[in-house]
């Protein structure tokens, strides 16, 4: 993970210049990763909002059963109701990164409950994993005053560019074709964990197969930024 960090120290300048939308939060001059840019065959899945005691132990039977390995973006307050599953996520070899501690849009509320957000959140991984590295703002909503903040823990600051929509309940082959029709080697994957029931552990095996038999290899996230290619 720190080699990770470093790859996106030294290019986190030249990233993302242009303006995006995540989740209707529109930001210029990103400083947050989406995808990397890269040649090779690789994907990260991400998973938020957990852990949640029914679908996270779903989830991790799936990635046990297939193999695979995750970026689990988890909720500070879940992670104290939940130290356990949080320290199954570790044993079972997942990356465990920060969502916050609640579910608060960080760029709308004053820097002081920002700063707690990510004070509580952290204390609460740390009880059960390693200090976090990552951080995703909930709902994709961030500002350089959170970007900045996570900057200062050491955090990069992660967002998504395949979103197929799982915590709105729609069926399995909806999620997993949207998946597959918008992966491409770089892509971040957003699925999620914080309520049940959902269609993400049927979809996910599904996905993680078809992923293979196309070529690409599964990653976690500060893996991923290992394959970043600057391009002219």
């Amino acid at each position: 993970m720190k080699r990770g960090s470093l790859v996106f120290a030294g290019v986190i300048g030249i990233i993302f210049s242009a303006a995006i939308m995540v989740d209707g939060v529109v930001e210029d001059n990103d400083k947050a990763i989406r995808k990397v840019p890269t040649t090779h065959k690789v994907v990260a899945l991400t998973v938020d909002d957990g852990p949640h005691n029914m679908m996270t132990p779903q989830l991790l039977a799936v990635l046990k059963e297939k193999n695979a390995k995750v970026t689990f973006f988890v909720l500070g307050e879940h992670a104290a109701a939940h130290p356990e599953i949080v320290a199954q996520e570790v044993a079972d070899g997942h990356e465990v990164a920060s969502h916050a501690y609640k579910h608060r849009f960080l760029s709308k509320i004053s820097k002081e409950e920002m700063v707690e957000e990510f004070d509580k959140a952290e204390k609460a991984i740390m009880a059960a994993a390693p200090k976090p590295v990552l951080f995703r703002p909930p709902g994709g909503a961030y500002n350089d005053a959170v970007v900045a903040e996570a900057e200062l823990r050491g955090y990069t600051t992660i967002l998504w560019s395949v979103d197929p929509g799982d915590w709105r309940r729609p069926s399995v082959s909806s999620v997993v074709e949207n998946v597959m029709n918008h992966v491409k080697p770089g892509s971040i994957v957003l699925l999620h964990d914080g309520q049940y029931p959902l269609p993400t552990p049927e979809a996910l095996g599904i996905i993680i197969d078809r992923l293979r038999e196309q070529g690409y290899s599964i990653v976690t996230v500060s893996e991923l930024l290992q394959y970043y290619e600057v391009r002219n």
